[in-house]
């Protein structure tokens, strides 16, 4: 099986391309930019440079292949880039388009807790996104993933770099914000099993760590591991 992944350079992409790799899967790593994915001679992906945000780019990127993963991701807006345009506009873009190459399957990466309804602009975005891809793509599986962490991840390496570097650490809402941190090369393996096995017939997954934390108890936690003593 050929799989194209959108964001495949990135912080879950590479791992997924990684993994598929390993798996036997023939891997299309696509970015905006082409920058090398960790693999031998032997198992190497092809890189293939296309913007999502472009739709003239998306169909030669993922022409021949027989599964397309989208891992691209956004957590903070800027300039004309928002969370609308890129999980929702883009996302559909690359939907319909994979549905007119006749690509047989599509993972979607989305987040838990996605909800259209959301006061949330990128929560708001992320269920959004999720039925415009499906209004262009039927049989997509959306994965619903916790927040993602591993080495040079952007949610634990900055908080623990403040609650080293900080006197006084901000908890805002008393830090009760409830997590589940996944390790993302269990994610990656999510992605890779969902393909390899053609018999799903849920069209939605979350994965999510073993542990549900509220945000203060990651913070006191971090900062028992590394002796640091915040207010």
């Amino acid at each position: 099986m050929k799989v194209a992944v959108f964001g495949g350079t990135g912080f879950l992409g590479r791992r997924i391309v990684e993994r598929l790799l390993d798996k036997g899967f023939e891997v299309r790593a696509v970015s905006r930019q082409a920058r090398r994915v960790t693999g031998s001679e032997a198992k190497a992906p092809e890189q293939v440079k296309a913007d999502i945000l472009d739709r003239s780019s998306i169909g030669p990127a993922i022409a021949g292949s027989d599964a397309v993963v989208n891992a691209v991701s956004l957590y903070v807006e800027h300039g004309g880039l928002t969370f609308e345009r890129m999980h929702v506009t883009a996302a559909a873009d690359l939907a319909s388009a994979a549905r007119q190459a006749g690509v047989e399957r599509l993972v979607h990466i989305s987040g838990i807790g996605a909800d259209p309804r959301s006061t949330s602009r990128y929560i708001k975005a992320r269920g959004r996104g999720e039925d415009a891809v499906r209004n262009s793509f039927p049989d997509t599986i959306v994965l619903r993933s916790a927040v993602m962490i591993g080495p040079d991840d952007a949610f634990l390496t900055t908080l623990v770099r403040l609650v080293r570097l900080l006197p006084v650490y901000p908890l805002f809402g008393q830090g009760a914000t409830r997590l589940q941190p996944v390790y993302v090369g269990d994610v990656a393996e999510a992605v890779s099993r969902l393909l390899a096995d053609p018999s799903q017939d849920v069209s939605t997954f979350e994965v999510g760590g073993p542990r549900i934390l509220r945000y203060r108890e990651l913070v006191r936690e971090i900062a028992r591991r590394f002796g640091a003593h915040p207010i």
